[in-house]
């Protein structure tokens, strides 16, 4: 099933995610590079949302650039298995070898505004990530390492603490609530 489908598929959970949902079906048929940063005005990106097997804490890094407590997840660069996408940053940025798929299919949907920044040397526009997330099952004793270039931590938070750590105020109202609600729906 190509990307278009996999998000025609998706049954929205709230009001945020089927506008989002339109969005980015409005995005991919009006754009060619939606997979790829050549698209400064927005591209696809994953993330997870990473459980212990108890599905009480999350697995989150210290990313640098937004110097917040953040979920794992990064650029397409032009992959269209988004799934993939996700593993794979989410091992690049922790260091885990062994990820278990809760939910092959996407787990959540939002259009994400990314500020402007610097980025290895050079200015990023503003732009905003077209963001799907999978749910992901990681063992706690798994051992943990940053990715220097993108974080300087790594570490289970609690559920219920995921507002203390992060700074980011519309991801935790907006994002990281609904996960949570979502989780405890399975």
């Amino acid at each position: 099933m190509n990307l278009r489908e996999q998000i025609e598929n998706y049954k929205p959970y709230n009001e945020q995610e089927e506008k989002d949902k339109q969005t980015m079906l409005k995005y991919i048929d009006t754009f060619d590079d939606v997979l790829t940063r050549n698209n400064e005005f927005g591209h696809f990106t994953a993330s997870s949302w990473v459980v212990n097997k108890e599905r009480t804490k999350v697995l989150m890094i210290y990313h640098n650039i937004y110097k917040s407590w953040a979920w794992t997840g990064g650029h397409a660069d032009g992959e269209s298995d988004l799934l993939g996408t996700a593993i794979r940053e989410l091992k690049e940025e922790t260091g885990v070898k062994n990820v278990k798929v809760l939910k092959d299919k996407i787990f959540s949907l939002e259009i994400i505004c990314v500020n402007g920044h610097i980025k290895r040397g050079k200015y990023v526009s503003s732009h905003v990530h077209l963001n799907l997330t999978y749910l992901l099952e990681v063992d706690e004793n798994e051992i943990l390492q940053i990715k220097e270039d993108e974080n300087s931590g790594v570490k289970w938070v609690n559920i219920e603490d995921i507002e203390k750590v992060s700074n980011e105020e519309w991801i935790i109202e907006n994002v990281y609530k609904k996960l949570n609600k979502k989780l405890k729906k399975l």
